[in-house]
């Protein structure tokens, strides 16, 4: 079996699968319930200034039949009394000292808070501390949060300020709320940072009540932003921490958003993060759902050949590049396994009214049969992202041409890249689509 055991800044864990700063790890008991399910660590729900939280604090974004595919808080940090998160910290390493135990922190932007609360925290025994640069909602207007994480200059500075006391691995947690993560990445590494956890909630308004008028989650008929996380964040969660990755800042990442399954921290994983943070699918589904991640990861490690997480952190990275490294003279084509085919004609719809009309209907057997036209497809790859049974498969064609990028392109053909009637004779000559 597969060896799931990580360090991260030099802190051992058990496995990757970690549970985040937020309302799963927010008490001793949790952590106890979640420490005998199989989680490797967690970090603590965020300590700091006393709060106020309100009620509701959640909204909901359901999907043709799929029940919050995404959720918008605005809950803040714990609003539990200081000194009982401090003993309860100090009795979770105390009962379970193999797993990694980090404090979430988020103060005052002043040296002098943030010595107190990492002296704290470091008087408890905890493993490391996550410094909470990425709160969206509620603590940006305090100076904090998203309001530190969004200037690569206070990241620094008030990492530096950390730096100066902790004898433990400082974590900090960066926003996506930014045109740029490198920035703060870069910023926080270079003020003493030992890891980077990523990303923090998106900023967002999740809907509107067309009864009432209210947005969602309502107060009294009063709301705000929030921060969106759930599986619909996946997408920016894996470009983010791929973008950190391929910076080359030589600290750990520890992947955060949407993640659900063992598929998607292998994703994380693959794409450079060492542990992975798990939050609304625990408030979903329970702390149970590790026992599957475990399985899973373990079995798909074994299925691939490799011995340990190490192998693969950061292996499809470097896949990643800018469009001009991609090969244009690549070519697929959808093709249809009429077997499973349920003649929906969704397919057809979509590329004809939203595409390339590259797909035609045929009476056959009395009834429409959808079919591809070979010289009109452009290989989008729409209609099998659509299709309902999957039946539609991209396939590869031969296209007579080696490997080229479009730089390399313009380099051989001098006045294709300005030339527009150059460029469309060049196409045809070469067999591309103009559409």
């Amino acid at each position: 079996m597969a060896d799931l055991s990580i360090e991260f800044a030099g802190v051992k864990a058990t496995n990757p699968f970690w549970i985040a700063s937020g309302p799963p790890s927010n008490t001793l008991y949790q952590l106890n319930r979640a420490f005998e399910a199989g989680w490797g660590g967690v970090v603590w729900k965020t300590l700091g200034d006393p709060v106020l939280n309100v009620t509701n604090r959640y909204g909901g974004v359901d999907y043709s039949g799929s029940r919050t595919i995404g959720i918008n808080n605005i809950e803040l940090i714990t609003d539990r009394p200081h000194e009982d998160n401090l003993r309860e910290i100090a009795e979770a390493k105390r009962l379970w000292p193999d797993r990694a135990i980090f404090v979430s922190a988020m103060v005052a932007s002043t040296r002098e808070a943030w010595h107190k609360i990492i002296k704290e925290i470091q008087d408890t025994g905890a493993d490391g501390i996550e410094m909470n640069f990425g709160c969206p909602h509620g603590m940006p207007e305090r100076g904090m949060g998203a309001a530190v994480g969004q200037v690569p200059e206070y990241c620094e500075m008030i990492t530096a300020w950390a730096k100066e006391i902790a004898t433990v691995p400082l974590m900090i947690k960066l926003t996506p709320n930014v045109t740029n993560i490198v920035g703060p990445a870069r910023a926080a590494v270079k003020g003493g940072a030992s890891a980077l956890s990523l990303i923090n909630t998106v900023v967002s308004i999740v809907g509107v009540n067309l009864d009432t008028l209210e947005i969602q989650p309502s107060i009294h008929g009063k709301g705000t932003h929030g921060g969106y996380g759930g599986p619909a964040v996946k997408p920016i969660g894996l470009y983010m921490v791929t973008t950190v990755t391929n910076d080359n800042l030589g600290v750990p990442i520890s992947g955060i958003g949407g993640i659900e399954t063992w598929r998607d921290a292998a994703e994380y994983i693959l794409l450079g993060a060492t542990s992975v943070q798990v939050c609304t699918g625990i408030m979903k589904h329970g702390f149970r759902i590790v026992e599957d991640m475990i399985d899973g990861l373990s079995n798909w490690m074994d299925e691939k050949g490799f011995a340990k997480v190490s192998d693969f952190i950061g292996k499809s990275a470097s896949r990643v590049g800018t469009l001009g490294d991609l090969d244009v003279m690549y070519r697929t084509i959808a093709e249809i396994d009429y077997s499973q085919c349920i003649y929906c004609n969704k397919c057809y719809i979509a590329c004809e009214d939203g595409l390339h009309q590259a797909i035609e209907l045929v009476e056959e057997n009395g009834r429409a049969e959808p079919r591809i036209k070979e010289d009109e497809c452009v290989g989008c790859r729409m209609c099998e992202l659509i299709c309902p049974t999957r039946c539609i498969k991209m396939v590869e064609r031969d296209r007579g041409f080696g490997a080229q990028t479009w730089p390399e392109i313009v380099a051989a053909n001098p006045g294709i890249d300005s030339d527009w009637e150059v460029m469309h004779k060049w196409r045809k000559e070469h067999n591309w689509h103009t559409r």
